[in-house]
């Protein structure tokens, strides 16, 4: 029987198996956890790889929510260029933004993050701790 809980070092995470020597590092941080209420995944890669394909989600409905853990990633959102560097995050909420990512530094480090927004999530959160802040410009 599988446990509960987990504490896992990034390269204690397999790597998806790719063919191609310049693609970028997947951490398949779901799978490999038995995550199953939201989609997520680690990618990896030197200056000009690209992280994250051209795409949207329409199809899915998934909202996501992107961490760049280390180094530096140029994101284009709808067609609009953003440098984006480590300890910032990224969100997407609508799917029909069309989104890419590509490292600019050796070593960057992404977390990607997804869920279609009618998932069922309910937070446990107090929602008045929130009453005063302000939402996202």
């Amino acid at each position: 029987m599988a446990r509960g809980w987990w504490v896992k070092r990034l390269d204690e995470l397999p790597l998806v198996p790719t063919d191609d020597p310049n693609d970028f590092d997947w951490y398949p941080v779901q799978h490999h956890l038995g995550i199953g209420a939201f989609g997520i995944n680690a990618f990896g890669g030197d200056a000009g790889t690209v992280l994250v394909a051209e795409h949207d989600e329409r199809e899915s409905a998934q909202e996501e929510l992107y961490v760049v853990v280390e180094g530096c990633v140029d994101f284009v959102l709808d067609g609009e260029s953003r440098r984006v560097h480590g300890t910032t995050f990224v969100a997407v909420p609508d799917p029909a933004v069309t989104r890419s990512a590509t490292a600019v530094q050796n070593g960057t480090l992404l977390l990607a993050i997804g869920a279609p927004a009618d998932s069922g999530f309910a937070t446990t959160w107090n929602e008045r701790n929130f009453e005063q802040l302000p939402p996202a410009d």
